[in-house]
């Protein structure tokens, strides 16, 4: 397969790049390189003879146009996107520009170039978005489904929303084969600092106070990113066209006791000179604006129609996440 995979290097796009690279696929990675990406992400790849690198802002048609026509992919998954809620409040029209306007373009070049090349069969346009966009979830038993509403709270999920209906569209008005998929939280080796793990990782080791949110009780529904993978595999090359699949962890936690839970594996394998725990530094700070109380997917049906279900439960994956952060200063620029 000839696989073009926008946001190439970033957390979870540089995780599919490395997995169909090592199956042998023939991967084009297209990312602008903003500060969320990170070419360290693809050191695993740098050398493979079956993967390129195109530096390109999926905002530019042009330069985007010259990579998929030069490419003539089999398969387009889009992961370029901006992602953190915090940066959307502060400044949404990026992500309108890059999560709208940037997936329109992507959908344009890719609608150009199917056709032009007779509209080849086995084609996919691949859209991977968010659990964020249905809003979020009261303290109970209920999971989004693949037919909840959309409700987006935040500028980013809001421009996510976008994004899938302009997909959809494409799907219905043109033609163009898609499949869509929306993911719960991701967790595991490189991701950003600025995410809820990695930073109070980081923040633990050096010293700093762990922020968190209000109350620390907004539940979060955690995938660890090579799950995440796997079920993009499966959609990519199994899922019906038009169709979208909700992928989930099953593994609900509340942010105070993730927060805690990174403290007590920290304190088990990097203990403070001083003898306290870790627990110590949390501090709670002023709650963000418009925070989702829940989120919880029902993956009910990329089990049933893909087969799918995750390998990571969390405590074991969030273990093994600490300990990838630990053995690679180099990586966030810590020390050794």
């Amino acid at each position: 397969m000839r696989l073009l995979v926008t946001g190439g290097a970033g957390f979870i796009g540089s995780a599919v790049v490395r997995h169909f690279v090592a199956q042998g696929h023939q991967v084009a990675t297209v990312d602008k390189l903003t500060y969320a990406a990170n070419m360290a992400n693809l050191d695993p790849v740098a050398d493979a003879p079956n993967h390129s690198f195109h530096r390109v802002d999926i905002c530019d048609r042009a330069a985007l146009n010259a990579v998929v026509t030069g490419f003539a992919p089999d398969a387009i998954m889009h992961l370029a996107a901006e992602s953190h809620v915090d940066r959307s409040i502060e400044n949404p029209l990026a992500f309108i520009d890059t999560n709208v306007v940037g997936t329109v373009n992507l959908l344009q070049v890719a609608l150009a170039d199917w056709e032009t090349r007779g509209r080849p069969e086995g084609f996919r346009f691949h859209h991977i978005s968010t659990d964020e966009v249905y809003g979020d979830l009261d303290f109970d038993d209920s999971r989004f489904t693949e037919t909840t509403p959309y409700a987006p709270s935040s500028p980013y999920s809001a421009s996510k929303a976008s994004s899938d209906f302009m997909v959809a569209a494409w799907h219905r008005t043109f033609g163009l084969p898609v499949v869509i998929s929306n993911c719960s939280n991701n967790y595991g080796p490189y991701q950003h600092p600025e995410k809820l793990i990695p930073h109070m990782i980081l923040n633990a080791l050096a010293g700093r106070p762990l922020p968190v949110y209000g109350t620390g009780r907004n539940v979060r529904d955690w995938l660890h990113v090579e799950d995440h993978v796997s079920a993009l595999e499966r959609v990519l090359t199994r899922g019906r066209l038009g169709e979208r699949y909700n992928i989930g962890g099953d593994a609900e936690w509340a942010n105070i006791d993730v927060v805690r839970l990174i403290c007590k594996l920290l304190d088990a394998r990097r203990p403070r000179a001083d003898g306290a725990s870790y627990v110590d530094q949390i501090a709670f700070v002023t709650d963000r604006k418009g925070h989702d109380l829940r989120y919880a997917i029902d993956p009910a049906k990329v089990r049933a129609e893909l087969d799918w279900r995750p390998s990571h439960d969390f405590q074991s994956g969030l273990a093994a996440t600490v300990d990838w952060y630990l053995a690679n200063p180099a990586w966030w620029g810590g020390p050794a």
